[in-house]
């Protein structure tokens, strides 16, 4: 939580007080608090742009290359809104090349997925219920996984994570066959003189090895003061092997990403036809759907405003890569080597035509995650300034977070008069801090602003941007930062 002090308060005030000669004050507490933090000016890169009011457009280091972090996300979300429409859809569907007797399913079943980012267990549920609403009971067959929709290469860059844990929620990788976001979540439950241990979903890929003892009672603990350890089996299975002590009344919970997207998929739908009564025979495995082959049921994902909201508002990486690689599925063409590579040609014509420039911009996934993304701080405000014109101006700023109120920015800001005053989001890699987006000052104008830290020297904290947000609030149209 950051609290201001009255020495930067005065610092800020006196820009509107005293004018012009002001701005080198401001300028000097902003570098200044850079500096106590080892921040040089030449890691800080700013872009401010007013919309709807007095103001001069503030610039500071905005056309040199920045990693944005999760900032990057405001560009696939918004491209995607424009692109393939608020009213998007992902569609999954259950086919057969078999026949019905009876009861009984006589041949394989297909799972043809259209890249769906949400597609969760629930809706899986709901899914396989239309089945046995038909009258299915019994699947004598395969479940044959077709995840075409994506054209990927054989091998990508994959990031680079420096967390020491590769099964973290947020490094799971895009594919066309992830369902329930291929997460396991677990818990553990201390109670009397034993220690429960359960996974949901529920499902034979995954087997837990309980070594958990309980202790004295005490504080309740974190997950991470548990060991959690997978091995992969030879069927294609994971053991995890949880060990360690909790306190007697204590609960904690965990989640994991332990199984490929296909393993995961189709054990999960078995596990599903299993609860709902059903049976089945045969294996799950990759494949392409064949012809001649009956439609049986269909899921369709939320509108894509809806899952544009889930990406801005908690910042959620697997998420935002669906999307991204969907850019590119829905508008391939001859000459694409893939769907990275579509969806880049799709973003620079799109840019380019909204009159942003995309000269020093790299592209990677369109999540932000990456060692290797770029953009200026100048592109990403000019991009938004587009986007607060955009037909769908109100989809994109109500999904990121509003200050001091809720998703990634609901504990930041809050000793300030800023909750609710602008919808911002944030980004963060080690030595990255980023945020973007909107934010009124006290003449009501809103500004496009940009605020980018690229430090590999040491900690960066958001304590410094969100300073840098909170003068903007404060002084407005005000300040002017020089242009370098």
């Amino acid at each position: 939580m950051v609290r201001w002090s009255c020495a930067l308060l005065l610092a800020i005030v006196s820009v509107v007080s005293h004018g012009e000669p002001a701005v080198s004050q401001w300028r000097a507490e902003v570098l200044k608090a850079a500096a106590r933090a080892g921040v040089p000016e030449s890691a800080l890169a700013v872009a401010a742009i007013p919309l709807d009011g007095p103001g001069r457009a503030q610039y500071f280091n905005a056309d040199i290359p920045f990693s944005p972090a999760s900032t990057m996300k405001l560009v696939t979300t918004y491209a995607a809104l424009e692109i393939l429409g608020p009213t998007f859809r992902w569609h999954t569907r259950l086919y057969t090349d078999g026949e019905r007797r009876g009861n009984t399913l006589r041949g394989n079943l297909y799972l043809v997925s259209g890249g769906d980012p949400k597609l969760t267990e629930e809706r899986l549920w709901l899914l396989l219920r239309d089945l046995r609403a038909q009258g299915i009971e019994r699947i004598n067959g395969d479940l044959i996984l077709d995840d075409s929709y994506f054209y990927l290469p054989a091998t990508w860059p994959l990031f680079d994570d420096d967390g020491g844990n590769p099964y973290a929620p947020y490094l799971v990788e895009p594919d066309a066959m992830i369902t329930n976001f291929n997460l396991h979540h677990l818990r553990a439950r201390a109670e009397n003189d034993q220690v429960q241990l359960w996974a949901t979903p529920a499902i034979a890929s995954l087997r837990l090895e309980n070594q958990l003892r309980v202790a004295e009672p005490g504080m309740c603990p974190g997950a991470r003061s548990l060991s959690w350890v997978p091995v992969a089996d030879e069927d294609g299975s994971v053991t995890l092997t949880v060990s360690g002590a909790l306190p007697s009344g204590c609960e904690v919970s965990h989640y994991m990403s332990l199984l490929p997207p296909d393993e995961y998929t189709g054990a999960l739908l078995r596990a599903l036809w299993e609860n709902l009564g059903g049976r089945w025979t045969g294996d799950h495995y990759r494949g392409v759907l064949v012809a001649g082959t009956q439609l049986l049921a269909t899921t369709s994902s939320p509108d894509l405003v809806s899952v544009v909201r889930d990406i801005n508002k908690y910042s959620n990486n697997p998420m935002a890569r669906q999307l991204y690689l969907t850019i590119g599925a829905q508008n391939r063409i001859a000459g694409d080597p893939n769907d990275f590579a579509a969806t880049e040609r799709v973003l620079r014509e799109w840019l380019a035509l909204k009159g942003v420039p995309v000269k020093g911009l790299v592209l990677d996934n369109g999540s932000g995650l990456s060692r290797i993304e770029r953009l200026t701080a100048r592109q990403l405000a000019l991009m938004l300034q587009q986007a607060w014109r955009s037909p769908f101006a109100a989809e994109m700023i109500a999904s990121m977070p509003l200050v001091a109120m809720d998703g990634t920015m609901r504990s930041r800001l809050r000793d300030t008069d800023m909750a609710g005053e602008g919808h911002i989001k944030t980004g963060s890699l080690r030595g990255v801090r980023a945020i973007a987006g909107f934010a009124r000052d006290k003449r009501q104008t809103t500004w496009a602003v940009v605020l980018l830290v690229n430090h590999s020297g040491g900690p960066v904290s958001s304590a410094l941007l969100d300073r840098m947000l909170a003068a903007l609030r404060v002084s407005g149209a005000a300040i002017t930062i020089s242009e370098r």
